[in-house]
């Protein structure tokens, strides 16, 4: 289910409603919505594409010097400890150990033991938030969950279950390989300190101030209700990532209902295996057949949970694309966050060119309280009015700069985020796609496992 196909010319439409990149250095800077020249007009069509091609294209070229072409990256093994948090209080917490080795010291032959460190849940989830504050326009990759979800009944829950452990160490690796293997993220300071160095990783990232720049939650919501020309292709997409959030829920409390139903039945054979058992203790011709047959649906029997538990590996795929659909809902919540701040410029910016008129010309177009004050208490002296139309064109001046500005930093969002959706989109295609054939083919080899039991007890039967 992509995205709209509105979705694929990034220069559509600039975040006020105009071309996103029509608009030059020199030009007039217009408020959100306003119409744009005629001449910007005939080049808006190609030069969105254009531009979505050549952010494609450098994609693409950084893809080519990604950091999983320079070191391997694995989360080998996870280990239990008990510790004091911050509270100083006794706590008992998994550890993962990261190792990487050097590409090139294997295609010479050196085979180097690879450098390790240890890190916690904790750590990953420092490094996602450093990563979703500093590339807002980036749908950076999820960690795997925290508290298991979506789980049939006989699975464990416990976040310190060897069996959750294990599938969320393989989650901890695959979000690693995710964020070496994007053209930017890749490149980052940090990440790669987090991969090379232990002590001190934190302090580093504290030190760049990341928080700071992290927008609250009531701003964000604020700018999602107040924003008045939306673009629509960033709606689209959160529609589309609500959507699809839905779907894949949907589609694992599915699989969760038919896990604990195929549970059952499976189990249930095992009860084959005892009544053939006891059957055959009582006959004498048909002793032999009867025991082998209930051998065979006794071992049919305890197979479902290593069956069930293979299962659980392709579900964890699909939560990861669970987990994405957040991620592209925080790319579209910035954009209404920089459209908003956007629009809130240019409508400040025509305020103000309204009051140096109305002072220049000495009429006022609209009530306010200071027209109100003017008539009781007399008008300006010139000297006044010149001295604040003077200061109202500083500030006229100051905010055609920032709208320039704000505009600019809106079309470089666009043409970046838009970018790093078409990369995102053929992930998702190629990933699932996979993931759901090989979840069919698992299946189908259960089923053909499931036939061969009762071929089996045929054969004995027959012999009997």
């Amino acid at each position: 289910m992509p995205p709209s196909a509105s979705m694929e010319h990034p220069g559509e439409e600039s975040p006020g409603g105009g071309s996103s990149g029509s608009s030059q250095e020199g030009d007039e800077p217009e408020s959100p919505g306003g119409p744009a020249p005629e001449e910007e007009e005939e080049d808006e069509e190609g030069g969105g594409e254009e531009a979505t091609a050549e952010a494609g294209a450098a994609v693409f070229a950084m893809m080519e010097d990604c950091l999983l072409k320079k070191i391997e990256i694995s989360v080998s093994e996870a280990e239990k400890r008990t510790g004091r948090n911050a509270m100083n209080m006794q706590e008992t917490y998994t550890a993962y150990l990261v190792e990487t080795r050097a590409v090139d010291s294997q295609t010479e032959g050196q085979c180097s033991p690879p450098d390790s460190l240890w890190r916690r849940y904790s750590e990953f989830e420092l490094l996602r938030n450093y990563l979703l504050v500093n590339y807002p326009h980036v749908i950076v990759p999820p960690l795997p969950e925290k508290r298991a979800e979506f789980v049939w009944h006989k699975l464990s829950a416990d976040n310190m279950d060897p069996d959750f452990v294990e599938r969320r160490r393989i989650g901890l690796e695959n979000f690693l390989l995710r964020v070496a293997s994007h053209p930017i993220l890749c490149q980052d300071r940090i990440f790669n300190t987090f991969l090379t160095q232990e002590g001190g990783w934190k302090e580093m990232v504290n030190e760049t101030g990341f928080q700071l720049k992290a927008d609250s939650r009531l701003k964000a919501l604020n700018a999602t209700f107040r924003v008045k020309n939306p673009d629509k292709r960033f709606t689209e997409l959160k529609h589309y990532s609500d959507e699809l959030q839905s779907v894949i829920s949907h589609l694992l409390r599915v699989r969760a209902r038919v896990a604990d139903r195929l549970y059952g039945v499976y189990k249930v054979h095992g009860n084959y295996g005892r009544v053939f058992s006891e059957w055959s203790a009582i006959e004498k011709e048909m002793g032999d057949g009867l025991q082998s047959a209930g051998h065979h649906m006794d071992v049919y029997a305890a197979s479902i949970d290593d069956i069930l538990e293979e299962e659980e590996h392709y579900a964890d795929q699909l939560k990861e694309y669970l987990f994405y659909a957040e991620a592209l809902r925080a790319v579209c919540r910035k954009h209404e966050l920089l459209q908003y701040e956007l629009e809130t410029t240019a409508q400040d910016l025509t305020s103000k060119k309204q009051q140096c008129e109305e002072l220049a010309t000495g009429t006022v177009r609209t009530f306010s309280l200071k027209g109100m004050t003017t008539k009781l208490f007399g008008q300006e002296t010139p000297e006044q009015r010149e001295a604040k139309i003077k200061v109202l064109e500083e500030q006229i001046y100051e905010g055609e700069e920032q709208l320039k500005a704000k505009n600019l930093e809106s079309r470089d969002f666009i043409k970046n985020a838009w970018a790093d959706i078409e990369r995102f989109k053929e992930q998702k295609n190629h990933d699932l796609k996979e993931a759901l054939i090989s979840y069919a083919v698992m299946q189908i080899s259960m089923c053909k496992k499931g036939i061969q039991v009762w071929t089996n007890a045929k054969e004995c039967f027959s012999k009997m």
